[in-house]
């Protein structure tokens, strides 16, 4: 049986944090900030956690039991 390949784009995504959740970044961040407000801009910042729902695809994706 070959290896796991891990999804490169999943790679540069998402990272696992120490109790086995998926850490992301949120989206809107990049281009057009000027309209945003910065309250919102600031938001955006933090991470987030991915939906448990979600977590399981994710997780198949980096190759994680």
């Amino acid at each position: 049986m070959p290896k796991m390949k891990t999804n490169s784009s999943a790679k540069k995504r998402f990272k696992l944090t120490g109790s086995g959740k998926v850490k992301r970044s949120h989206a809107f961040k990049r281009h057009i900030l000027t309209s945003k407000t910065k309250s919102r801009k600031l938001r955006l910042r933090h991470a987030a956690l991915v939906h448990p729902s979600d977590e399981a695809n994710v997780k198949r994706m980096l190759c994680q039991s």
